[in-house]
């Protein structure tokens, strides 16, 4: 039988700390509905972060909000998005 380690109450604490710091930062609650001019300025700081290179996952970490939102928010900007990167599959070799 095995068996996991506790999580350290600190890590946790200060991993969900330095997200709703973030979150407030950007002056974002958490599920809240976004619409108008705060959209707007939601939009050019996560659009302006997504082409200096963060991607969404990160994003979305930082506001506390879902990729799904980042995502849409990217989308509905008008933002070219970056392939999912990683290995890829070539062609394979035919032999002789």
């Amino acid at each position: 039988m095995v068996t996991k380690a506790p999580k350290s109450a600190t890590s946790t604490a200060s991993d969900t700390s330095n997200t709703v710091g973030r979150r407030k930062q950007a002056g974002l609650r958490k599920g809240a509905r976004i619409t108008g001019p705060e959209r707007d300025s939601v939009s050019a700081g996560i659009r302006e972060r997504y082409l200096a290179g963060a991607s969404i996952r990160t994003l979305a970490g930082d506001l506390g909000r879902s990729y799904g939102f980042v995502h849409r928010i990217l989308v509905d900007a008008g933002v070219p998005l970056r392939g999912r990167g990683g290995a890829t599959r070539g062609r394979r070799a035919v032999p002789g």
